[in-house]
């Protein structure tokens, strides 16, 4: 074993807290990573980890080394990648993040796809909703739907998509349908949000406008929401692709098609200062090629008379600003920053 690999192998152990998930996300077991840091600390002559049977935390010597060994991995990897980069076939590791709850719409079918064509080239999916520092986690290419405003990242817009107001077809006989974006006030929502919302962008006569809403429920994965608008909680606000198959089959009903903002985008960045490996160049325009625009959305079913809508309810809920910053941009309007 050289140093890098030692090193590489503890930070992956610092970043995760966890030998277990560690040995997980590198592809060794358990019994080889804590060897490795412990090779690491004999090689150093310093505790690096503070060890206990419930938790696993930093030293001071181990926040050195954390902290200065980035730039030393990223320029190790970098010339790795410029190295395979002269061969023709796209082969090695590819470490790439998307928000969570993306799998289970169109990307599982293109990962499927890519995997089956390019069988060198082992792909390592992080699914996370929080910020996160593409070099500082090693992250290759990074596919987010909110606005990114890191200039040292280059960004390629990728595919663009809808959001969608839907809730289940029991719930719209309950509850009544909204035939105008102000109806939506006086409905239970299921928020996508890190924090509360208080508002939900739409638009009319190609103006956007917000309208204020009763949020029912919050969550930071749409998928979650979804599976809560399929029993009938309330009124979800998600990215379509995500809610596609049960839009299609019946068991989500979409409304305001005509009143959702058009301008979301899928986006691929990923760090000018990691160099474009085979694999990397072989994925970016993959998923460039692959990921195209949806067709014809679903014709809404019939729907059985609905009960008397409610008089609306007030409740104290925080903003909106952030709600795609990991599966859609649900108020975005900005243009992307570069491509």
């Amino acid at each position: 074993m050289d140093g890098l690999d030692l090193i590489k192998t503890f930070r992956e152990v610092a970043f995760r807290r966890s030998f277990s998930r560690a040995a997980d996300s590198l592809g060794m077991s358990k019994a080889t990573v804590s060897r490795y840091v412990a090779e690491l600390e004999t090689r150093s002559g310093v505790r690096l980890l503070n060890r206990s049977t419930r938790s696993l935390s930093l030293t001071d010597a181990g926040q050195v080394l954390l902290d200065r060994s980035t730039e030393l991995v990223a320029m190790a990897e970098n010339t790795l990648n410029d190295l395979q980069a002269h061969g023709s076939h796209p082969k090695g590791r590819l470490r790439m993040s998307a928000p969570n709850g993306m799998i289970a719409g169109w990307l599982s079918d293109v990962m499927a796809s890519f995997i089956n064509l390019y069988p060198d080239v082992y792909v390592s999916l992080v699914f996370t909703n929080r910020d996160i520092d593409l070099i500082e986690e090693g992250i290759d290419i990074h596919l987010t739907g909110g606005r990114i405003d890191d200039m040292n990242l280059i960004v390629r817009r990728l595919v663009q998509y809808d959001m969608v107001v839907c809730a289940s077809p029991a719930y719209w006989a309950r509850r009544g349908i909204p035939q105008v974006p102000e109806d939506v006030g006086r409905h239970d929502i299921l928020s996508y949000a890190s924090m509360p919302t208080t508002h939900l962008p739409f638009e009319t006569d190609g103006k956007p406008h917000e309208v204020a809403v009763h949020s029912r429920m919050e969550a930071n994965d749409a998928m979650a929401l979804i599976e809560l608008a399929l029993r009938g909680v309330g009124v979800a606000y998600v990215p379509e692709p995500l809610a596609q198959s049960h839009l299609e089959r019946g068991a989500l009903v979409p409304v305001l098609r005509e009143h959702m903002p058009r301008d979301h985008w899928l986006y691929a960045a990923y760090s000018q200062r990691r160099h474009n490996s085979a694999a990397m160049r072989a994925m970016l325009d993959f998923l460039e090629k692959s990921m195209e625009p949806l067709g014809d959305p679903p014709t809404m079913p019939a729907l059985p008379p609905a009960s008397p809508v409610s008089p609306p309810v007030t409740c104290a809920l925080s903003k909106a600003r952030d709600v795609a910053r990991a599966t859609a941009s649900a108020g975005r309007t900005d243009k992307p920053p570069r491509q």
